[in-house]
């Protein structure tokens, strides 16, 4: 079964309680996990409190994982997804207003306030698509995850993940021209 999951071995040596391989866990995982979170949260804080959660999670059931049932990658990616929804209707329940707008702190030359106008843009407006469509294209686009592997994450088939994929990509394609139509007139 590990040739299937290039991580089953790893996470076994996680759930007979190797420190050594718990840390090659985090190190592999986390980059990814943290990329996923910082963009359906647009909070570093958060992202870091919902990574530490997906790896407590993995603490908890590596002694107990059965390769063969799905990637561990396809799991721990579904996990973060659960904790960053809970999240985002956690705070919906208590503001009840949209995602706040991102500041660039850094002072920089024009070039740079533009791309990261540009930047504010492409998150905002991927921040506005309906949950599954910014879950889809946060999966395919950001994660690298092939299209089998974003749909078993969603738990989606590859045929709803791909009308996901061409409804949020429209969406993004006409919020990002009314967005520069905008700025430009």
């Amino acid at each position: 079964m590990s040739d299937h999951d290039p991580d089953s071995r790893l996470v076994e040596r996680v759930g007979r309680g190797e420190p050594a391989a718990a840390r090659m866990l985090v190190a592999a995982k986390l980059p990814r996990i943290m990329g996923l979170a910082t963009r359906m949260l647009r909070n570093t804080g958060e992202a870091e409190d919902v990574a530490q959660e997906a790896f407590e999670r993995v603490w908890r059931t590596a002694g107990a994982w059965q390769p063969g049932r799905a990637r561990f990658d396809t799991w721990l990616h579904t996990v973060v997804l659960n904790l960053c929804r809970d999240r985002l209707r956690r705070r919906r329940e208590v503001t009840g207003t949209a995602f706040p707008e991102a500041v660039d702190p850094s002072p920089d030359a024009e070039a740079g306030l533009i791309e990261a106008e540009r930047g504010n843009a492409v998150a905002a407006a991927i921040a506005a698509l309906p949950e599954r469509q910014r879950e889809a294209i946060l999966l395919v686009h950001y994660q690298d995850m092939s299209g089998a592997e974003a749909a078993a994450a969603l738990d989606i088939s590859v045929e709803a993940l791909e009308s996901l994929l061409a409804r949020g990509r429209r969406s993004l394609r006409a919020r990002l021209t009314e967005s520069q139509e905008a700025t430009d007139g």
